[in-house]
């Protein structure tokens, strides 16, 4: 299902104060509508069905069989569908009437507009007075709410009033989501009240200010929370994670605060960053901690962070990557990992099966990081790489370096799959390919990703896997597949629903 959230156009007042700022009020908005465009990757689909709908009986079939159900599975049709439908089965009959007021509430305010419909301020305000009808005139329980449509700055003080009492009629899913404008809009703190919440996902806010919260403010039932393109700082979410005790999935997209998180969570299973600028990410203490993921990381003037990353107490962490070389700096129990690190009990995390690295197999100040972060993880099964590509290559980085690098223990005995993406041909990747084949013993599967708009035609592309076809492998048993992506507009990785599917062996394949 698309979940993608319709911008709206920017105000005057909003506009007029980007002027302000010298930014072009343009530029801006495009920037906005772009991060809204990949918002699809982070927030959950709705229960209820876009396309759902109730007909009428055909004239030759008169008996209405539908209704013969228990009510229990009447409330259960109810809930999946678009919330105008549902409230209009009241009008069915006398025994439907009752029906929609006792099925869980499940509203997404996107549905009240007929689909594909572009949103304009004037039908968010109709979207808002609709939502304010069905919140008083269902009793609750409240199942899921969706609002993604609503004009927030033009009611703010009715927004409170709706968390208000979305907290006391028992809210279980809510997504929340400024229009955008104004960016710095305080999300009320009444959300913080929400005890009966199992999964929350807010997208463009200023966060409350946290210091005068009560200490004993918590989220006894989260399990699953998505921060989108927040204006927030690390001690907020220190808050949010201290207070929700049995928190499995975390989700940060698009924040541009420069965060620093510490993990010490008992029941944390998964963490993706997802475009988001962080200083540091320090897992502390994650007994229950299996996916670590980091994809992309920017600030407000474009350019990349650099983050370090320490793995300290993570017995069961098996998924981790993308590890950017030149981005990145790795710490394993309170060790910096260096070119010349050398391999210690202290600086291996033993327990990682799957690993994705980035980097520049001709960039030298990359390259030579390569040996020592594969050294960290001796028991890698299957080894994700980015290439990005020759830029700055010095055609130093051939065979002879990677064979002088000596014996990695994991590409010798582990590693049964190899996916390298964004391969170009490039006489460095070759090098690095050569070396790897050479020294897997027991690979099983190759995968050969070529980039996108690189190769002008068929032949030139051709021409760049010819060499792939007479490499000499270690294996025997090793298979080759050479392919194009998936997704190029950024992939399965940048998908939080596929990073936080365990049922999911690999979310970082896009081929």
């Amino acid at each position: 299902m698309d979940t993608r959230v319709p911008p709206v156009p920017m105000d005057p007042a909003t506009a007029a104060k980007f002027r302000r700022r010298r930014q072009d009020p343009e530029d801006v908005e495009g920037l906005v509508a772009r991060v809204l465009s990949r918002a699809h990757y982070v927030l959950p689909d709705p229960p209820a069905a876009v396309d759902a709908r109730l007909s009428a009986l055909l004239p030759h079939d008169s008996v209405d069989r539908l209704s013969l159900l228990p009510d229990v599975l009447l409330a259960n049709i109810v809930s999946r569908i678009p919330i105008k439908e549902a409230a209009r089965t009241a009008a069915l009959s006398r025994h439907w009437r009752g029906v929609w007021r006792s099925a869980p509430l499940v509203l997404v305010d996107s549905q009240i507009l007929p689909q594909g419909t572009e949103v304009t301020r004037a039908d968010a305000r109709r979207i808002t007075s609709a939502v304010s009808g069905v919140f008083a005139a269902h009793p609750g329980p409240f199942r899921c709410v969706h609002l993604t449509s609503s004009c927030m700055e033009d009611f703010h003080g009715l927004l409170t009033t709706w968390l208000q009492t979305l907290a006391v009629k028992g809210i279980q899913e809510l997504v929340l989501v400024n229009r955008p404008w104004p960016l710095d809009l305080v999300l009320p703190a009444t959300f913080l009240g929400m005890t009966t919440l199992t999964r929350l996902y807010l997208g463009f806010w200023k966060f409350p200010d946290t210091a005068g919260v009560p200490r004993t403010t918590c989220f006894p039932n989260l399990r699953e929370l998505g921060l989108c393109t927040l204006l927030m700082e690390s001690k907020d979410l220190d808050f949010m994670l201290d207070r929700s005790p049995v928190l499995e999935t975390l989700c940060i997209q698009g924040n541009l605060s420069n965060l620093r998180l510490r993990l010490v969570s008992q029941s944390i299973r998964c963490v993706q960053f997802i475009n988001s600028s962080c200083q540091e990410i320090a897992v502390v203490h994650a007994p229950c901690l299996e996916r670590l993921i980091q994809s992309g990381g920017w600030t407000r003037d474009g350019v990349c962070t650099k983050t370090k990353v320490k793995i300290g107490h993570a017995p069961k962490l098996h998924l981790f990557g993308y590890l950017v070389a030149g981005n990145h700096v790795l710490e394993v129990d309170n060790a910096v990992i260096k070119a010349e690190t050398k391999a210690s009990p202290s600086t291996m995390v033993p327990s990682v099966r799957m690993l994705a690295l980035e980097f520049g197999c001709g960039v030298p100040n990359d390259v030579k990081m390569i040996p020592a972060i594969l050294r960290c993880f001796p028991n890698v099964e299957t080894l994700h790489i980015m290439s990005r590509g020759k830029d700055q290559s010095s055609g130093k980085l051939n065979l002879r370096f990677w064979n002088e690098c000596g014996t990695i223990e994991c590409i010798r005995s582990c590693i049964k799959m190899l996916v390298l993406d964004g391969y170009r041909g490039d006489r460095s990747e070759l090098a690095f390919l050569k070396f790897f084949l050479g020294s897997a013993l027991v690979l099983k599967k190759v995968a050969i990703v070529w980039a996108n708009n690189v190769f002008s035609s068929m032949e030139e592309l051709n021409s760049k896997m010819e060499p792939l076809r007479s490499m000499k492998k270690a294996s025997a048993d090793c298979k080759t597949l050479v392919t194009g992506r998936k997704n190029p507009d950024g992939g399965n990785i940048s998908s939080f629903k596929r990073a936080s599917d365990f049922s999911l062996g690999d979310p970082f394949s896009n081929f």
